[in-house]
């Protein structure tokens, strides 16, 4: 199905873009569609600090953004702020010409309104939904299904009211979609986070990584209180002292809001001569660490969210032809197949057996890793998402 070209403005507040490699993805696909491409998101810290830029005909706008802190009440700071400044921009993009599509990516599910503003002037809204905001305050708060939480709900039912085409990240969330957002069949489409392949080119491995241990172990990703940093600490604790391996050294490639609590759990637990944080690092430098390690680890605890989430730290390890160690979740068996070996949801001790198990079989790494990058080459691959966004954006000028 072809799209029409115009002007899409989207909308993001998680992340900055270029940053943001999902969003990123969607906008060259449009651009090289043919549409008129602008973005309104925050601006990063030591990247993306320009307020105000063009990347590869790409018109980006940002704005400044302090993450939430102390609980629910720092992300209604954090969100009021970001709502504020995303109008603002907003207005000064619509300004400039006719808007044909607002695309919101949540979370929060708050751009509605931003959107809504918009469709009174004749734009169409995609919701984007790279996350189910119900099932990530449950999991990121122990607070129940609380006042708050039945208004996330709320905020929910209004974005999907409000958009004329929805985007789901893998099926478990069309089905949520479907169901939970009363959407038709028709008005919904999986298109899938998926790796640039040419960003994770393997490269020959580097032994000095290895801090002079036999084997490296890897992690990639956000470090939030959903992402369990913490269970993979424990299970490498465990790794050490219940199976007696120390033949390995551990890498943790990332950032996030729990950083300094990880880096204190490793000292807690003894780890911190084997366990390297190097938090956010260039891509090359990434790519170095992955095509250096023997065994990539994905320890997302069983919740309510990572059960139904494609992990895009599981592509990315695919994409470098790596064999994964995750803990037994619907949307990761989907995800990576027989590229990864599941331990039952949240046992540590299993885990890390697991990872033993894989560290003392090559031959089982080599051919996990040759399925994984197969996946993300062929039916996982960003080829097929560019379709489905194409599709969607037809369906919502229709």
């Amino acid at each position: 199905m072809s799209v029409l070209p115009g002007r899409a403005l989207i909308l993001v507040e998680n992340l900055s873009v270029p940053f943001d490699r999902r969003v990123w993805q969607e906008c060259t696909t449009l651009r090289d569609a043919g549409w008129e491409v602008h973005v309104i998101c925050p601006q990063g810290m030591k990247r993306d600090t320009e307020r105000e830029t063009v990347v590869d005909d790409v018109h980006v706008h940002r704005y400044p953004l302090r993450a939430a802190t102390g609980g629910p009440a720092g992300y209604v700071l954090e969100y009021g702020s970001a709502l504020w400044h995303t109008l603002r921009l907003a207005r000064r993009v619509a300004r400039g010409g006719r808007i044909d599509v607002v695309h919101a990516c949540n979370p929060p599910d708050l751009l509605f309104l931003v959107a809504r503003l918009l469709k009174l002037r004749g734009a169409r809204f995609v919701f984007d939904q790279h996350d189910l905001v119900p099932e990530l305050y449950l999991s990121r708060f122990d607070r129940g299904e609380d006042l708050l939480y039945r208004g996330v709900c709320a905020l929910e039912r209004a974005t999907y009211r409000a958009a004329d085409v929805v985007l789901a990240t893998n099926e478990s969330y069309r089905d949520v979609a479907l169901t939970r957002g009363r959407k038709s069949q028709s008005d919904v489409f999986v298109v899938r986070s998926a790796p640039a392949v040419e960003r994770f080119q393997q490269v020959p491995a580097e032994p000095e990584l290895k801090r002079g241990k036999p084997h490296l172990l890897c992690y990639l990703g956000v470090m939030g209180p959903q992402d369990g940093v913490d269970y993979a600490l424990r299970a490498l604790a465990s790794l050490r002292d219940d199976l007696g391996r120390t033949d390995w050294h551990a890498v943790f490639v990332g950032a996030g809001d729990t950083f300094d609590a990880m880096v204190a759990l490793s000292h807690e637990l003894g780890l911190a001569e084997q366990v390297q944080f190097t938090g956010r690092i260039p891509d090359a430098d990434l790519v170095r660490y992955l095509s250096t390690a023997e065994v990539c680890l994905s320890p997302d605890p069983l919740n309510p969210l990572n059960d139904v989430s494609t992990m895009n730290k599981v592509m990315e390890y695919m994409a470098v032809g790596k064999p994964i160690v995750s803990f037994d979740l619907t949307e990761a068996r989907v995800s990576a197949g027989d590229a990864a070996v599941y331990a039952p949801a949240n046992d540590v001790r299993e885990f890390a057996k697991l990872t033993a198990r894989l560290l003392d079989d090559p031959a089982e790494r080599k051919r996990m890793g040759e399925l994984g990058r197969t996946r993300v080459n062929g039916p996982l691959s960003w080829r097929n998402s560019a379709e489905a966004l194409l599709a969607a954006y037809a369906a919502a000028m229709e």
